[in-house]
Protein backbone atom coordinates (compact mmCIF):
# COMPACT_ATOMS: atom_id res chain seq x y z
CA UNK A 1 0.00 0.00 0.00
CA UNK A 2 0.89 3.91 0.17
CA UNK A 3 3.86 3.56 2.83
CA UNK A 4 4.81 6.66 3.20
CA UNK A 5 1.55 7.96 3.33
CA UNK A 6 -1.40 5.65 5.02
CA UNK A 7 -3.77 7.40 7.56
CA UNK A 8 -6.10 5.47 9.03
CA UNK A 9 -9.06 7.72 7.34
CA UNK A 10 -8.06 5.99 3.88
CA UNK A 11 -10.10 2.91 4.83
CA UNK A 12 -13.34 2.87 3.69
CA UNK A 13 -13.46 5.87 1.38
CA UNK A 14 -12.66 6.61 -2.57
CA UNK A 15 -8.76 7.47 -2.95
CA UNK A 16 -7.06 7.50 -5.72
CA UNK A 17 -2.85 8.96 -6.62
CA UNK A 18 -3.14 12.07 -8.87
CA UNK A 19 -0.25 12.28 -11.21
CA UNK A 20 0.72 15.81 -12.93
CA UNK A 21 -0.80 15.08 -16.06
CA UNK A 22 -4.01 15.31 -14.34
CA UNK A 23 -4.87 11.09 -14.60
CA UNK A 24 -5.93 8.93 -11.54
CA UNK A 25 -5.30 5.99 -10.09
CA UNK A 26 -8.07 4.36 -7.91
CA UNK A 27 -6.40 2.55 -4.66
CA UNK A 28 -8.07 -0.71 -3.52
CA UNK A 29 -8.61 0.14 0.06
CA UNK A 30 -11.33 -1.84 0.59
CA UNK A 31 -8.51 -4.58 -0.45
CA UNK A 32 -6.11 -3.53 2.61
CA UNK A 33 -8.04 -5.11 5.70
CA UNK A 34 -9.86 -7.40 3.42
CA UNK A 35 -9.55 -11.21 3.68
CA UNK A 36 -6.95 -12.73 1.54
CA UNK A 37 -7.56 -12.93 -1.95
CA UNK A 38 -5.94 -15.04 -4.89
CA UNK A 39 -3.39 -12.78 -5.59
CA UNK A 40 -2.31 -12.78 -1.44
CA UNK A 41 -2.47 -16.16 -1.26
CA UNK A 42 0.14 -16.42 -3.75
CA UNK A 43 2.21 -14.53 -1.51
CA UNK A 44 1.39 -16.12 1.40
CA UNK A 45 1.93 -19.54 0.43
CA UNK A 46 5.17 -18.46 -1.00
CA UNK A 47 6.56 -17.30 2.45
CA UNK A 48 8.05 -20.47 3.74
CA UNK A 49 10.50 -18.66 6.45
CA UNK A 50 11.20 -15.47 8.39
CA UNK A 51 9.62 -12.88 6.20
CA UNK A 52 9.51 -8.75 6.41
CA UNK A 53 6.20 -7.50 5.15
CA UNK A 54 7.73 -3.80 3.75
CA UNK A 55 4.95 -1.09 3.66
CA UNK A 56 2.76 -3.15 6.02
CA UNK A 57 -0.11 -1.44 6.39
CA UNK A 58 -2.79 -2.48 8.02
CA UNK A 59 -0.82 -5.61 8.66
CA UNK A 60 -3.15 -8.19 6.85
CA UNK A 61 -0.47 -10.33 5.18
CA UNK A 62 1.56 -9.98 8.20
CA UNK A 63 -0.74 -11.25 10.36
CA UNK A 64 -1.89 -14.01 8.23
CA UNK A 65 1.56 -15.40 7.97
CA UNK A 66 1.50 -15.28 11.94
CA UNK A 67 -1.79 -16.93 11.81
CA UNK A 68 0.02 -19.65 9.93
CA UNK A 69 2.94 -19.94 11.79
CA UNK A 70 5.66 -18.35 9.68
CA UNK A 71 8.01 -15.92 11.27
CA UNK A 72 7.12 -12.28 9.99
CA UNK A 73 7.63 -8.51 10.58
CA UNK A 74 6.11 -5.58 8.99
CA UNK A 75 7.40 -2.85 8.93
CA UNK A 76 6.22 1.15 8.04
CA UNK A 77 6.71 4.91 7.98
CA UNK A 78 3.66 5.12 9.33
CA UNK A 79 2.44 4.63 13.47
CA UNK A 80 -1.18 4.31 12.60
CA UNK A 81 0.02 1.50 10.20
CA UNK A 82 2.01 -0.08 12.75
CA UNK A 83 -0.48 0.01 15.83
CA UNK A 84 -2.64 -1.57 13.01
CA UNK A 85 -0.47 -4.51 12.65
CA UNK A 86 0.17 -4.98 15.87
CA UNK A 87 -3.91 -5.05 16.86
CA UNK A 88 -4.47 -7.75 14.00
CA UNK A 89 -2.01 -10.07 16.14
CA UNK A 90 1.43 -9.40 14.17
CA UNK A 91 4.85 -7.92 15.19
CA UNK A 92 5.52 -4.11 13.75
CA UNK A 93 7.52 -1.51 13.80
CA UNK A 94 7.80 2.01 12.48
CA UNK A 95 10.68 2.27 10.39
CA UNK A 96 12.20 3.73 7.01
CA UNK A 97 12.85 0.61 4.07
CA UNK A 98 16.29 2.46 4.10
CA UNK A 99 16.92 2.76 7.68
CA UNK A 100 18.72 -0.24 9.46
CA UNK A 101 16.39 -3.11 9.90
CA UNK A 102 15.83 -5.88 12.62
CA UNK A 103 17.76 -8.91 10.75
CA UNK A 104 19.33 -7.46 8.51
CA UNK A 105 21.12 -10.00 5.94
CA UNK A 106 19.03 -12.86 6.92
CA UNK A 107 15.40 -12.97 5.96
CA UNK A 108 14.55 -15.44 3.95
CA UNK A 109 11.68 -13.63 2.06
CA UNK A 110 10.49 -9.70 1.62
CA UNK A 111 7.12 -8.51 0.47
CA UNK A 112 6.58 -5.54 -1.33
CA UNK A 113 2.56 -6.05 -2.03
CA UNK A 114 -0.12 -3.73 -3.21
CA UNK A 115 2.06 -1.33 -5.11
CA UNK A 116 4.98 -0.89 -2.82
CA UNK A 117 7.52 -1.43 -5.39
CA UNK A 118 6.65 2.61 -6.09
CA UNK A 119 8.09 3.77 -2.80
CA UNK A 120 10.63 6.00 -3.46
CA UNK A 121 10.36 6.65 -6.96
CA UNK A 122 13.12 4.34 -8.03
CA UNK A 123 12.20 0.46 -7.68
CA UNK A 124 16.22 0.04 -8.92
CA UNK A 125 17.21 1.32 -5.75
CA UNK A 126 14.73 0.15 -3.77
CA UNK A 127 15.08 -3.50 -4.63
CA UNK A 128 19.17 -3.06 -4.01
CA UNK A 129 17.84 -2.27 -0.25
CA UNK A 130 15.82 -5.07 -0.84
CA UNK A 131 18.45 -7.25 -1.41
CA UNK A 132 20.91 -6.37 1.62
CA UNK A 133 17.75 -7.77 3.59
CA UNK A 134 17.92 -10.94 2.02
CA UNK A 135 19.67 -13.85 3.08
CA UNK A 136 21.36 -15.90 0.66
CA UNK A 137 18.70 -17.46 -1.62
CA UNK A 138 16.35 -15.61 -0.25
CA UNK A 139 13.40 -13.96 -2.20
CA UNK A 140 11.95 -10.83 -2.79
CA UNK A 141 8.37 -11.07 -3.45
CA UNK A 142 7.01 -8.44 -5.87
CA UNK A 143 3.62 -7.17 -7.03
CA UNK A 144 4.09 -5.59 -10.38
CA UNK A 145 1.89 -4.07 -12.65
CA UNK A 146 0.58 -6.34 -15.92
CA UNK A 147 3.18 -7.34 -19.07
CA UNK A 148 3.42 -3.93 -21.60
CA UNK A 149 3.36 -1.39 -19.11
CA UNK A 150 6.72 -0.88 -18.31
CA UNK A 151 8.40 1.41 -15.74
CA UNK A 152 6.97 4.42 -14.59
CA UNK A 153 8.51 6.96 -12.73
CA UNK A 154 6.77 10.17 -11.45
CA UNK A 155 5.24 12.81 -8.71
CA UNK A 156 2.16 11.66 -7.26
CA UNK A 157 -0.39 13.24 -4.39
CA UNK A 158 -3.04 11.19 -2.66
CA UNK A 159 -6.38 12.33 -2.72
CA UNK A 160 -9.60 10.86 -1.27
CA UNK A 161 -13.06 11.60 -1.88
CA UNK A 162 -13.24 14.43 1.01
CA UNK A 163 -9.47 15.22 0.88
CA UNK A 164 -8.09 16.16 -2.11
CA UNK A 165 -4.52 17.18 -3.45
CA UNK A 166 -2.39 16.24 -0.84
CA UNK A 167 1.43 16.56 -1.23
CA UNK A 168 3.48 15.59 -3.65
CA UNK A 169 6.02 12.82 -3.49
CA UNK A 170 8.25 10.37 -5.90
CA UNK A 171 6.73 6.73 -6.91
CA UNK A 172 7.02 4.42 -9.73
CA UNK A 173 5.02 1.81 -11.72
CA UNK A 174 7.03 -1.60 -12.44
CA UNK A 175 5.49 -3.11 -15.21
CA UNK A 176 5.89 -7.53 -15.42
CA UNK A 177 7.92 -6.72 -19.24
CA UNK A 178 9.92 -4.35 -16.98
CA UNK A 179 11.47 -6.85 -14.61
CA UNK A 180 14.30 -8.67 -15.96
CA UNK A 181 15.96 -4.97 -16.80
CA UNK A 182 15.29 -3.87 -13.42
CA UNK A 183 16.36 -7.28 -11.79
CA UNK A 184 19.55 -7.20 -13.26
CA UNK A 185 20.51 -3.70 -11.68
CA UNK A 186 19.89 -4.52 -8.39
CA UNK A 187 21.50 -7.62 -8.49
CA UNK A 188 18.33 -10.12 -8.29
CA UNK A 189 17.99 -13.31 -10.26
CA UNK A 190 14.03 -13.33 -11.67
CA UNK A 191 12.60 -16.47 -10.65
CA UNK A 192 8.28 -16.90 -11.50
CA UNK A 193 5.88 -14.97 -12.61
CA UNK A 194 2.25 -15.27 -12.17
CA UNK A 195 -1.22 -13.92 -12.36
CA UNK A 196 -3.77 -14.40 -9.19
CA UNK A 197 -6.99 -12.41 -8.59
CA UNK A 198 -6.15 -9.96 -11.44
CA UNK A 199 -3.14 -9.27 -10.03
CA UNK A 200 0.70 -9.90 -11.13
CA UNK A 201 4.00 -10.78 -8.90
CA UNK A 202 6.95 -12.19 -9.16
CA UNK A 203 10.22 -13.57 -7.04
CA UNK A 204 12.95 -12.08 -7.23
CA UNK A 205 16.49 -13.76 -5.87
CA UNK A 206 19.13 -13.13 -4.24
CA UNK A 207 22.05 -15.26 -5.69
Amino acid sequence: MIDTHFEPGLLGKTCWLELASGERISLPTERWRATADPGDELLLRSCTGPTLDIGCGPGRLTAALAERGVLALGTDVSAVAVRLTIEAGAPAIRRDVFDQQPGEGRWRHTLLADGNIGIGGHPVRLLRRVRELLCAGGTALVEVDPPGTGLRRGQVRLSTSDTPGGRWFDWAWLGADAIPATAELAGLTPGWLREAGDRWFTELIKR
